[in-house]
């Protein structure tokens, strides 16, 4: 059963995705060579209480940590660990937070200092495809048309589409009805209604879509040990377009990064 959720939750449900989006934007300015995954999941702990919520991971399915660090070939769901990160190094970072009772959830696939020109266009084109899937979430479209939207860009350039992880509906649990993979043919699924929240998320490999688990219980790695991209946005529908309830500008407020691609899925400025 989909929840749909009403204009109040909704607002509130933007409270905690926004604490998310502020957290990942602190990151950014920490997230360099020599610093480790354990270090800076300490610092998102710590501030995502000061800023009056809980984890949203930690102890979820008993994972041991705020946030899931997915270096290079890891997919999703590492560990942070007390390995320096290297210059080079790209790295996911999925953030959970509850408040008010609802979940925000999203991520951000970050560079550690000089990244190879390949792999910048691995990133690029993952965060593309999610703004190409969020703009197929809207109303009379069905979970497929993102999917096949996600699917079809990224396969265009050669890359493997994950298929055993998904997006999912998201509320006052972090994992709810319908799942939203990143593959799918269109007019399959369940239809998209009025209030329905949902994370998006591409997972997006550089060779082979294959993946394994390492014996951890949890991360995720590339079968071929490519590099894997991940990026993660809070979607709303609201008057039966996508309205975002995340954003990554503060991600590019302490990179310096100037962009509008968030514009069309906008109704509210971020302070």
């Amino acid at each position: 059963m989909v929840k749909t959720k009403t204009s109040e939750e909704i607002e509130l449900m933007r409270e905690s995705a926004l604490i998310v989006s502020k957290t990942l934007g602190m990151l950014a300015g920490e997230i360099k060579p020599g610093v480790t995954s354990l270090y800076l999941d300490k610092l998102a702990e710590e501030f995502i209480r000061d800023h009056g919520a809980e984890p949203g991971f930690l102890g979820m399915y008993d994972f041991p940590n705020t946030l899931n660090m997915s270096p290079n070939a890891q997919v999703v769901h590492g560990i942070p660990n007390n390995e320096p990160l290297q210059d080079g190094d790209i790295i996911s970072v999925d953030c959970g937070a509850l408040k008010n009772e609802f979940y925000g959830d999203h991520a951000y696939t970050f560079e550690v200092g000089e990244v190879a020109v390949e792999t910048k266009k691995l990133l690029q084109v993952t965060k593309e495809s999610l703004y190409i899937g969020i703009r197929e979430f809207r109303m009379g479209n069905r979970v497929g048309d993102v999917g096949f939207a996600i699917q079809n860009y990224c396969e265009s350039h050669g890359y493997g589409v994950v298929r055993e992880l998904v997006g999912h509906g998201l509320g006052k649990k972090l994992h709810e009805s319908p799942e939203m993979p990143n593959y799918g043919k269109r007019g399959r699924g369940k239809k998209f209604v009025e209030g329905m929240v949902v994370a998006i998320e591409p997972m997006i490999n550089m060779g082979t879509r294959r993946i394994k688990q390492l014996n951890d219980g949890w991360t995720i790695l590339t079968a071929d040990g490519k590099p894997s991209a991940h990026f993660e946005h809070n979607v709303a529908l609201v008057n039966g377009k996508p309205e975002l309830l995340s954003t990554y500008q503060y991600i590019y407020d302490a990179l310096g990064i100037q962009s509008d691609e968030e514009a069309e899925f906008r109704r509210h400025e971020f302070h």
